[in-house]
This record gives structure tokens, sequence and C-alpha cells, in this order.
């Protein structure tokens, strides 16, 4: 086994989180953004990121995500504020952005459905590269994207059911369905050379859009580049050196991290394994990754979107891809079957997450202490 082979392969998440008052209302962060390193605003009011370092283990990652969200939580309970783990609000009819040139250019790009993604909150996970093996880990990443249902944290959109997964629903079909090569995952690639062309490629059509909708040229470059410019759930960062995941909704801290960990160990086991595209079906063994071809996985999302882990199609392909579905509770099927959701039972409902977030910060705080 080389060198490389036998190296932790770093792993670092990004998790969004609503901000509320006591009533169960969506307000801005303020000064939770001071709290802890890792804390920064999103492009909407009442959203609160917190990112994490890259960590060499799961125990690492955990303690640091655990740590920084135990310190907004502290700060915010002096504030009279909580963070709140669910992929929309339930219930909110408008949701303001902060104004900035970046977000401009956006509305003017994707156009009214952009406000479908100001009612979205999700979990980023970043899984290093490993040498020679980056193509790899991107199509992996891209095969086992139905595995977004294992955390899916809210099923409803202003009230209303609109799938398992509300927030995949908004970003997929509903937001960028005017631009899909901009939002929709994109399909395996042969090498880097082939991702860079699709970037180069997808960055030159936003630019393009963004001028012909009337905004100068100067400012889409000034505030997008190729990897930023496109929101596809699965990317190879040149920037961080990470393949980055970005269809899991917010959920639990602790729901992250095994998430987390699940994929981290998925990407790490294809050091020494042979990838190959075959079939339908999609399997893992000792000696060999089968990824389902592109139009398979598709079906898979959609049923994972629209059904969550309830599928049973879903739960046999992510079972055959390595992952225990069991193991996972899903904040969506605890909540899901009360449609309607009046803006009243929406704000209950964040109050109780609340309430669960900060349970589980403390249960691993103590579990950490013992």
């Amino acid at each position: 086994m080389s060198v490389h082979e036998s190296e932790p392969i770093r792993q670092s998440v990004e998790v969004e989180y609503w901000v509320i008052d006591e009533d169960g209302r969506l307000v801005p962060p303020g000064p939770l953004v001071q709290a802890t390193p890792g804390a920064e605003r999103e492009f909407v009011e009442p959203v609160l990121e917190v990112k994490t370092t890259p960590c060499e283990t799961t125990a690492d990652l955990r303690e640091e995500l655990f740590g920084r969200i135990r310190a907004v939580l502290e700060l915010a309970d002096d504030l009279g504020k909580r963070l709140v783990p669910l992929a929309t609000p339930i219930h909110a009819d408008e949701i303001r952005e902060l104004p900035s040139d970046r977000t401009r250019v956006q509305n003017c790009v994707v156009g009214e459905d952009f406000e479908y993604v100001r009612h979205c909150a999700g979990t980023h996970i970043h899984v290093e590269q490993h040498p020679g093996r980056a193509v790899d880990q991107l199509n992996a990443l891209v095969a086992i994207d139905p595995a977004l249902a294992l955390i899916s944290s809210s099923p409803y959109f202003r009230g209303q059911r609109i799938a398992d997964g509300a927030r995949s629903k908004l970003y997929r079909w509903m937001a960028y369905n005017s631009v899909p090569h901009q939002g929709w995952l994109w399909s395996y690639v042969a090498d880097e050379a082939e991702w860079n062309r699709r970037l180069e490629r997808r960055y030159e059509d936003f630019v393009t859009a963004a001028v012909d909708a009337g905004i100068d040229r100067h400012t889409v470059e000034a505030n997008f580049e190729p990897e930023s410019a496109v929101w596809t759930p699965v990317q190879l960062r040149a920037e961080f050196g990470t393949v980055e995941w970005r269809s899991p909704d917010t959920a639990l801290p602790s729901q992250v991290v095994q998430l987390a960990d699940d994929v981290t160990d998925f990407v790490g086991g294809l050091r020494g394994t042979d990838v190959r595209i075959d079939g339908d079906t999609g399997r893992v063994s000792e000696r060999e990754v089968v990824l389902p071809e592109f139009d398979a996985v598709l079906g898979y999302v959609d049923d994972a979107i629209r059904e969550g882990t309830a599928d049973a199609e879903v739960r046999a392909y992510l079972d055959r891809m390595g992952f225990d579905v069991d193991a996972y509770d899903p904040v969506s099927r605890d909540i899901d079957g009360r449609e309607p959701v009046s803006p009243e039972e929406a704000r209950d409902l964040r109050l109780d997450y609340a309430d669960r977030l900060e349970r589980d910060v403390r249960r691993t705080g103590r579990a950490r202490l013992d």
C-alpha cells in the first residue's frame, strides 16, 4: 500500500441553520456571526452558516462542528435567539435577501424562480481529493446522490407538502428549471479536462445570460468565477482540493456528522478498488464499485426526492451501495402528514426542532466528557 493510500482523507462540512426568536419567528443572526470561527451570514437574512476546517477523523469533525455550534448557541441564548435544523422554514411567505451584486446577478439570470432558493437551508460535505482518483470520487458522489434522503428534514414549502425532500425539489425542479445546466445533477465525467470544459461552458452561458438581462459584464465577472457560477449538487473543487456534495438538507448536527462519516468512508474506499459504470442496479464489493448508468441514478434521485427512504427501490439501492439506511431517522419522516401547516404551527415546529438541536449538542458534549 502506498503512503497516499494509508493516509486519512480529510473531510469538512458547511451547515446552514434558520435563526428564530423565542416565539419561533425568523430573524437575522446579528452578532451570532462573531460567536465562533466559521460562522457566516448566508445570502438571505434569517440563515446562519457554520463551517468546519478540514478534519482528519470523524471524531475531530464532530468535536469541531459541535464546539462551534455550541459557541453560537451560548451567545444566542443571551440574545433570545435559536437555531433550527429544518431544510425549509415550513411556512414563510417572503424571505428577504441581503443586498449584493452577487444576488442581483442571480435574480436576473434565474428570474422570478430564484425566490425558491431563499426558502432552502442545506449541508455541504467536502471530501479531500485523493491523488489520481478525483474523477472516481466525483462520479461516485454523483452515483450516491440519492443518499440525500437519509437526512431529509422538511417536506413542506409554504405550509404544503411538495416532496419528502422539499429543498431538493425547490432547487432542482423549481428554481433552476429555466437554467437546468446550472442547478441540476450533472452526469459522470471521463476525466478532469471534461469537468473543466463543462465549467467553462456553463460559465460562459451564465455570463451571457446576465449580460442579456442588462448586467454589466465586469460586474458578473467580478462576482463569479467558473466554480462559483454553478450550483450543480456534486462538484470538483479545485479551490479547496475537494469533491463537494451539496445535496443534503440541513439536519441535527449528529445526523450531519453521521452522513459525512459514511460518505467519506465510501469515497475513501475507492482508493484500492476498481470503479466502473455498468447497468442499472449498482453495487459495492471488496474488489470493485459498480456505479449505475447515469439515467438509472436520476431515477433513484427522483424517487429519493419525492418519497425519501419510504421508497423501497431507494432503500435497496442505498443498501447495495453500502449505506445502513436503518441507522438514519430523517426528520421529514417525523413531521410529514400535517398538510396544510399554518404559520402558527410552523413556528411551533421551529421551536420544537430548536429544542432538539440544543439537546443534540448537549448530549454529544456530555458523551465527550464521559
